[in-house]
């Protein structure tokens, strides 16, 4: 989710791990502990992970990618489908449009940017609780924050600007999980439909599935049912 870091996947990672899974969380440049400056584009960002495969000689990997994420690891995967041996996109739908106001609000007023993206980013707080939404939202304000207003309006208008989803995944040809959360309010659920359509065309295998009561920050509103469904067959 743009802006992001790997802090967003520490339970995630921890509860592959414990299931014997060796898990890689890097931030992409210019966010978290990464140096330089955001890539411009998903594309490149997509070209910049498989280097970084190349430089840690690893010829198959399994990519997991949330919200902007899902559009570099199925960037990736349409660049390079014999070295993809599975992909998980959470919180995915493609093409992948930012409303104008919020690319205009991330370049102009960053704070109301940052607060319209927690409004839309968590299932409402009748269904998580009020104090857990809250502790979430402050979480997220620090982290986006953190990153700052460069890295926001980046990241927003390369999601606006990638239109090659659908062309990606029909390059794709590894077994895929689709995963939504059932209230996302950034990519609905039933918005993944069109992205599963075109694998199964590709002849992939592409499995969705829908976490009950998690909006789109999946990884804080239900990490044991996203580590469990990472986990499971496609």
């Amino acid at each position: 989710m743009a802006p992001d870091t790997t802090t967003r996947w520490d339970d995630i990672a921890a509860g592959l791990a414990a299931a014997g899974e060796r898990v890689l969380v890097p931030d992409l440049p210019g966010h978290g502990g990464s140096a330089g400056g955001p890539l411009a584009d998903i594309d490149a960002m997509a070209a910049w992970v498989l280097a970084l495969a190349d430089a840690l000689d690893l010829d198959r990997i399994r990519l997991c990618g949330h919200s902007m994420g899902s559009l570099v690891a199925l960037a990736a995967a349409g660049k390079a489908p014999e070295r993809i041996e599975r992909l998980a996109l959470v919180g995915s739908c493609v093409p992948m449009p930012v409303s104008p106001f919020l690319l205009d609000a991330a370049q102009n007023e960053p704070e109301r940017a940052f607060a319209l993206i927690n409004k839309f980013s968590f299932a409402p707080a009748d269904v998580l609780g009020a104090e857990r939404r809250a502790a979430f939202e402050l979480a997220n304000l620090q982290r986006m924050q953190q990153q700052g207003a460069r890295a926001l309006a980046s990241d927003l208008a390369a999601c606006n600007a990638w239109q090659d989803g659908l062309a990606a995944a029909a390059r794709v040809r590894c077994p895929t999980l689709l995963i939504s959360g059932e209230l996302d309010r950034m990519t609905p659920a039933d918005a993944v439909k069109p992205l599963s359509d075109s694998l199964e065309k590709a002849g992939c295998s592409a499995r969705i599935i829908v976490l009950a009561g998690a909006g789109h920050a999946m990884m804080q509103e239900a990490p044991h049912a996203l580590v469990d469904a990472l986990r499971g067959p496609n």
